[in-house]
């Protein structure tokens, strides 16, 4: 079992009230209420930000785009070369 660390948070009284009463209905404290909250809504969340969702016509626009061969501009070709100049 992990370390048990606290925390304190602060909400208004109408979301405390919210919390409290579904806590009671659900049989759980107010600390096994919002840890099971954070457990389940933190993955997906971390989920969301971790990857890119695309439609099939936004991933064929992604490929066109990709496939599409620009001419290098001059101040992209001279900054490139102040760098290997600089070392990166």
């Amino acid at each position: 079992m992990s370390a048990v660390k606290r925390i304190d948070i602060r909400m208004d009284a109408e979301t405390r009230q919210l919390a409290e009463r579904a806590s009671a209905a659900s049989g759980r404290t107010m600390t096994q209420y919002l840890t099971q909250l954070i457990r389940e809504d933190a993955p997906k969340i971390l989920e969301e930000v971790a990857n890119i969702r695309l439609t099939n016509d936004q991933f064929d626009n992604f490929m066109r785009v990709c496939s599409q061969e620009e001419p290098i501009s001059d101040k992209i070709r001279r900054t490139a070369s102040r760098l290997d100049k600089e070392g990166f």
